[in-house]
């Protein structure tokens, strides 16, 4: 990826969560801010899903194509699980904890907490007999 694909992409996501958390929030929200949180968050990411650890697929970068996702569906959607996506941290601070996964993570913990993404993780492991629930 050049840095010219990582700065378009990282304005984007800065964009898109300021956008969203506007409607949500009642401190300030800058696009500057939260392109300084999220750039921080990959940089802490080393490369890797936040959740999993599994090494993430930054060349997916801006690929993903529309009308491919249509005609593949999910199995075009599947292509793209290790597509760095920003999750947006939720608890009591300012609104600027973010990090950093896999589109497939992002998706399937939506707007949950972690304690609560785990707990369900737990549930599916535990219901098809390979680790006890906690």
């Amino acid at each position: 990826m050049t840095r010219e694909q990582y700065v378009r992409w990282l304005h984007r996501k800065a964009q898109a969560h300021v956008i969203r958390d506007r409607k949500r929030v009642t401190w300030p929200v800058t696009v500057s801010a939260y392109k300084t949180a999220i750039h921080a968050a990959v940089v802490a990411s080393g490369g890797l899903d936040h959740y999993t650890g599994e090494p993430l697929n930054w060349a997916q970068i801006s690929t993903y194509d529309n009308a491919a996702s249509k005609a593949g569906r999910s199995a075009y959607k599947a292509g793209f699980a290790l597509l760095p996506s920003v999750d947006h941290v939720s608890g009591d601070g300012d609104g600027y904890d973010f990090v950093i996964c896999g589109w497939r993570t992002n998706d399937s913990k939506h707007d949950m907490s972690l304690a609560d993404f785990v707990a369900l993780c737990r549930r599916v492991v535990a219901r098809h007999g390979h680790l006890s629930p906690a």
